[in-house]
């Protein structure tokens, strides 16, 4: 029987399985190497595994009287959805998990479905991130850029205690070693503190009836870089080492596109990048009273888009996930190895310390409220005040 479900999925993939060259080269999906002579149909599984995300029509309106739906302007909140998604399945069912069709999936994945939905209290809903987005300076259907998605998941992370990330959001082209392992080696918490967390996780998020991640540790990390790789067009000395991150096994691909539309970067091919696209909308899907999610339209089923690097908008976000402390030092080893050595002109740098010319790093934490909802978007203003002061400070 797993070998028919199996057929059955490669059936219904081999109608694009000829959109890619016949080619030696091999191509890099997260991390992952597949050979188009060998493995066309394990290469197409392991696209269609990504959970994708899309616009979408009929959910509540944002804000009790915004839009129904985000078509037109969502698609970098989509793609920033599905990096995070790509981090949390990592984080609960590894990078070697598969999807298939009509199969039945472990809870946790419904769980990580849940967070995503166009409900205002999923805690990575368009609803969330939308309202979230007011505080970067961006108006309910105005379009996000990497940077102030990124910087909107970081913000909306600290919320989220089952997933319990730690979100690093680079500045100035800049990855701190030492603040990272500051902000991912969390102390235990007291039992009011994470009593508090719990009820706030539960009321406000309203996702999940237990937390992870309160006892002391490395907390996983969510690593995003924003990048700007040239003025008008991406400069062809980047090329090299923007294509080496996507042969990192922490590779969570990278959000860019071209100006006003967003794509959601997974792999490559030659000179040619691989991108799941989210300018198709469907209509809205909510949680079955069993806590599952009809998930079909949450997997691209169609052929994988490619587009030709030279092509792509200067702007761009990295991201990377690293379960364990010993992921972090690797991908550290890779950046040395790879990017710092090999480029003469770096795409981004890596220090141990923290610079003593910028602000001390504070790592950021969740405020202690109640509140739901839009109440509990607007109270995270004070909370973040710093982080503006700060962002000042270093231009």
């Amino acid at each position: 029987s797993v070998l028919s479900r199996y057929e059955n999925q490669i059936t219904i993939l081999s109608d694009y399985l000829e959109e890619f060259p016949e080619t030696d080269e091999p191509v890099w999906i997260l991390g992952r190497q597949h050979h188009l002579n060998t493995d066309k149909s394990k290469l197409l599984l392991d696209i269609s595994a990504r959970l994708w995300f899309t616009y979408r029509r009929k959910f509540s309106p944002i804000g009790g009287t915004g839009p129904s739906s985000d078509t037109g302007w969502g698609c970098m909140l989509r793609c920033g959805q599905m990096m995070l998604a790509q981090a949390l399945i990592c984080r609960h069912l590894g990078r070697d998990w598969q999807w298939e069709k009509h199969k039945k999936q472990p809870e946790e994945y419904h769980r990580i479905l849940r967070c995503f939905l166009d409900r205002k209290d999923c805690c990575y809903s368009i609803h969330q991130m939308a309202q979230m987005g007011v505080g970067e300076g961006k108006s309910i259907g105005e379009w996000f850029g990497p940077n102030t998605v990124a910087q909107v998941l970081k913000k909306l992370a600290l919320f989220d205690e089952w997933n319990s990330l730690a979100v690093y959001v680079s500045m100035d082209n800049t990855v701190v070693i030492e603040d990272i392992k500051k902000m991912c080696w969390c102390p235990a918490q007291s039992s009011s503190v994470a009593h508090s967390s719990a009820h706030l996780h539960r009321s406000a998020l309203g996702q999940n009836k237990n937390t992870a991640g309160l006892c002391p540790g490395w907390k996983p990390l969510l690593l995003i870089i924003p990048l700007r790789l040239g003025i008008n067009h991406i400069n062809p000395v980047y090329i090299d080492a923007f294509k080496e991150c996507f042969k990192m096994p922490q590779s969570l691909g990278a959000l860019g596109g071209k100006p006003n539309n967003a794509y959601y970067f997974i792999g490559f091919l030659g000179n040619e990048l691989i991108y799941l696209d989210p300018h198709t909308t469907q209509s809205f899907v909510d949680s079955e009273e069993n806590g599952t999610v009809d998930d079909e339209s949450f997997h691209c089923q169609q052929a994988p888009h490619r587009m030709k690097i030279m092509n792509l908008d200067p702007s761009v976000a990295l991201g990377f996930f690293c379960k364990e402390e010993c992921d972090f030092d690797n991908w550290c080893s890779l950046v040395q190895k790879e990017i710092v050595k090999q480029q003469s002109l770096r795409m981004f740098e890596l220090v141990q310390k923290h610079p003593p010319h910028w602000p001390p790093f504070i790592p950021p934490s969740k405020p202690e409220v109640t509140t739901t909802g839009a109440e509990l978007i607007e109270s995270t203003d004070k909370l973040f005040e710093l982080e503006e002061e700060f962002e000042i400070l270093s231009v």
